[in-house]
């Protein structure tokens, strides 16, 4: 199949830094090619993704996140662009409530990688009449309400992309954004409490996330808590690889929670509470701890040591790999192309 990929346009696919969505798409064309299959992909015109990329916008869009008109630019162009595709798959708000209603657009697969919140159900109910919706968990297709959820697919990764040792350091890593549900000030609590040093790499470009950090982060740093600021690439996946394990006290139900799967297929345990999209990501007991209070994080800390580092690499191939994440989205093309609405 031809696949047109709309990606948001904020960032490029695949991001320098943090980018859940954006690593994300990269997977999926990725995943996608190795299965044969031939993908467009609108996005950010600094995208380095291995496919044939479209890109509507200027390279200053970066830092604009969250801006409607942008984004709506953005899908307007990408679908009057992807008319030369068998189907198209949306990863944006806007762009599964306006494109599918234009005049020869192909079928459409859309994927909603956020919460829903009520702005969204309204959002995502109407675009369900004429698309194939996605949840990435379960946890995320069980808030949905009445929204018409067509198929759940798990984020993949290629484990072969991530470095992994044997045995971890001395340290515990956070990774996330700086905002009060991500947990970096339960984080530093939690690893104080079984002495146990802390690495923070957070994104902190927008002011709430300044402000979040300057009020509740900063007065906790010092000697065993240390931020080290926003990484990606290499310097994340190695901050990962070498830790004891990542700590993810999350006050929140995050739908997915990619930095989990990602330390998985590093090979470090995960350490977190049981909300969202964690159990499914997460064998307790089996790759890593989850709990509900930072009394229960401390004490599975404390036994982060009996996870077998090799299995949770193993954990993360077996269940998220490229490849099933690819074969799960073919489904779904599939089946929006022989959808009558689609004619």
């Amino acid at each position: 199949m031809r696949i047109g990929m709309i990606s948001p346009p904020w960032l490029p696919v695949p991001p320098p830094a943090y980018g859940g969505t954006e690593a994300v798409v990269d997977g999926i064309v990725r995943g996608l090619q190795r299965a044969g299959h031939d993908v467009v992909v609108a996005a950010h015109p600094d995208s380095d993704t291995p496919a044939e990329i479209r890109s509507f916008l200027p390279r200053r869009t970066t830092g604009t996140i969250g801006q409607g008109a942008t984004e709506l630019a953005h899908v307007v162009e990408a679908y009057e662009s992807l008319h030369d595709v068998d189907v198209i798959h949306d990863h944006t708000l806007a762009g599964p409530l306006i494109g599918p209603g234009c005049r020869g657009v192909p079928p459409v697969v859309a994927t909603h990688h956020g919460t829903f919140d009520d702005a969204c159900k309204r959002i995502f109910r109407r675009a369900g009449r004429w698309t194939q919706l996605v949840a990435i968990s379960q946890s995320q297709a069980a808030s949905a309400g009445d929204v018409p959820i067509a198929a759940v697919v798990h984020h993949g990764v290629d484990v072969a992309d991530f470095p992994f040792e044997e045995t971890g350091g001395d340290y515990l890593v956070f990774l996330g954004r700086m905002v009060p549900e991500k947990g970096a000030h339960h984080a530093i609590h939690i690893a104080r409490r079984v002495g146990m040093p802390l690495r923070l790499a957070a994104k902190m470009r927008e002011e709430p996330e300044r402000a979040f950090f300057e009020a509740e982060v900063e007065p906790l740093l010092g000697g065993d808590a240390e931020y080290v600021g926003e990484l990606g690439g290499r310097d994340k996946l190695d901050l990962l690889a070498g830790a004891r394990a990542l700590l993810n006290p999350i006050d929140w139900a995050e739908p997915f929670g990619m930095v989990m799967l990602e330390s998985l297929a590093c090979g470090t345990p995960v350490v977190g509470r049981s909300l969202g999209a964690a159990p499914e990501i997460v064998g307790h007991g089996q790759v890593g701890f989850l709990g509900r209070t930072d009394a229960e994080l401390a004490a599975a800390l404390e036994r982060v040591d009996d996870i077998d580092r090799l299995a949770c690499r193993t954990w993360a191939a077996q269940r998220f790999s490229l490849e099933l994440m690819a074969k799960g989205y073919e489904e779904q093309y599939l089946l929006a192309t022989e959808d009558p609405r689609a004619a």
